[in-house]
């Protein structure tokens, strides 16, 4: 990566950062870009050459996550279980919200709790199913144009994904997103392990 792009990474990393913050605290229609700008020490024209609004800023925290889970997935042993791998894909982002506490708990419960923002979520998720899917096919030696076997396994591994962040959003809850996703794999890995793909052994 040369140094412009380094730069630019950390210009990126400093307004998602700083947006997500505001954002959680003071709820989605409070917030302008001019404080967003402000709070990551650059203008309201840097800002937008790297986002065209709010709601992107939480778009492209979205679609980091989503290829978080693929890349994980595609770098797990190739004989390991599809419900080993995939709990291990669907943690990257689970992880990182444990790691962060509390302020995660608010951008995840910002996300859920504004409709603008779910919508977004829900459009996203499509997208890493279809890439979890191929990805899982390819590990398989399945097509994921034909089997029905990938999609279904990756759709049950973001439905998993989904319970945990709502289970742990809850108001009240004081359940661990480490304890969530042990005991929602728990319920669908007999399913992902009990039925192989067309072609394989």
């Amino acid at each position: 990566m040369s140094l412009a792009e380094r730069k630019r990474r950390l210009v990126s990393d400093e307004l998602t950062e700083s947006a997500l913050q505001l954002l959680a605290l003071k709820g989605f229609d409070a917030v302008t870009v001019d404080e967003i700008a402000a709070a990551a020490g650059v203008s309201k024209r840097t800002f937008f050459r790297y986002f065209a609004s709010k709601e992107d800023v939480v778009v492209q925290f979205l679609a980091d996550m989503g290829t978080g889970i693929r890349a994980e997935l595609a770098a797990r042993p190739a004989g390991e279980p599809p419900s080993v791998a995939l709990r291990h894909a669907v943690w990257v982002p689970l992880g990182e919200c444990a790691d962060h506490g509390e302020r995660a708990l608010r951008v995840v419960r910002l996300i859920l709790r504004t409709p603008a923002l779910l919508a977004r979520f829900l459009e996203r998720q499509a997208r890493w199913r279809e890439d979890l899917a191929r990805e899982l096919a390819e590990r398989l030696g399945a097509d994921a144009g034909s089997d029905l076997y990938p999609g279904l396994a990756a759709g049950m591994a973001l439905n998993a994904f989904d319970a945990v962040l709502h289970r742990w959003s809850a108001d009240g809850s004081t359940e661990t997103p480490a304890d969530l996703t042990d005991r929602a794999f728990a319920v669908i890995a007999p399913a992902l392990d009990a039925v192989a793909p067309e072609g394989t052994p």
